[in-house]
């Protein structure tokens, strides 16, 4: 259990959020939507009043963006989103995938999506989200897929840019969260 906390008001919901060691040297404030519809719901409706009107679909990363996109997309309008998988699964033909690098995961991991995700998406405007913009590597990977699939992606998205990202002026989000030092 944490012993340190961040305090965070974020579209007018407060949380307590622990101060975790990621390395030796850096400590992440651990941000979790799942299950929190609560905030989920609030995030969402602040989002939607930033979001590009052009926006035709929403594609997120799974896991942590799902309740996330679900939400936003009922605020837009939209019947759909698409969710990069982290596996290939035996349902998928021919699927796209690409590799990412997160900082709150271990390891290299795929983003992959399916063939009517992917005609879904092509040629469609395309917003990438995310909970938290860190470093970018989801991002990244997130792009490289829309990419691949012929999408014009407009927007990156997210509820939360952590340490340096919340100096970008590309990206849409709520608030900034500070990375710590490791105790």
């Amino acid at each position: 259990m944490a012993d340190r906390y961040y305090s965070l008001k974020v579209a007018g919901v407060e949380r307590q959020l622990p101060i975790l060691n990621v390395t030796d040297e850096l400590a992440i404030a651990g941000f979790i939507m799942l299950g929190d519809n609560e905030l989920v719901d609030a995030c969402a409706k602040e989002l939607a009043k930033k979001i590009p009107p052009e926006t035709d679909v929403i594609l997120t990363a799974e896991t942590k963006g799902i309740p996330l996109a679900a939400e936003l997309s009922r605020q837009l309008g939209q019947k759909r989103f698409v969710v990069a998988r982290k596996s290939i699964k035996a349902y998928m033909e021919n699927p796209l995938w690409v590799e990412d690098v997160s900082i709150t995961t271990k390891g290299v991991q795929k983003l992959c999506l399916n063939d009517p995700d992917i005609q879904l998406i092509k040629g469609s405007n395309v917003l990438l989200l995310d909970d938290v913009i860190s470093t970018g590597g989801s991002m990244r990977a997130l792009k490289e897929l829309a990419d691949k699939c012929e999408a014009h992606v407009i927007g990156e998205a997210c509820v939360l840019a952590e340490g340096d990202a919340a100096k970008r002026k590309d990206i849409i989000f709520l608030e900034p969260l500070p990375l710590f030092k490791a105790e």
